[in-house]
């Protein structure tokens, strides 16, 4: 089991920039992969960006240049920088680890993000 607590997110004003961390605990070490999605009202769970454990990272088309995403290995985190962000990019942030074997997919309970003026 892998466990998933994320912090950050928040009210900002368009073009503003906001923080997420997450921090993984339990069997660490089965994680091969970590990543963000997002849920907006209405709207499926879709990814905004993943990396890979030691491997560059993919990002969704409508967050490449605004957002960035790292890892601490040592620190077990996943971090997305937000950049410059927009009221479409208002949603329910999630955290997601992926683990083997089976491709077992683990989930932060969420983090509101909202863009208003």
């Amino acid at each position: 089991q892998v466990q998933l607590v994320e912090s950050g997110g928040g009210l900002v004003q368009p073009g503003g920039s906001l923080r997420l961390s997450c921090v993984a605990s339990g069997n660490i070490f089965s994680i091969v992969a970590m990543g963000w999605y997002r849920q907006a009202p209405g709207r499926q769970r879709e990814l905004v960006a993943a990396m890979p454990s030691g491997r560059t990272a993919n990002y969704a088309d409508f967050v490449r240049g605004r957002f960035t995403i790292s890892r601490d290995y040592a620190k077990n985190t996943v971090t997305l920088q937000m950049n410059s962000l927009k009221p479409e990019d208002t949603a329910v942030y999630y955290c997601n680890a992926e683990s083997e074997p089976l491709s077992r997919n683990y989930w932060g309970l969420g983090t509101q993000v909202t863009v208003s003026s």
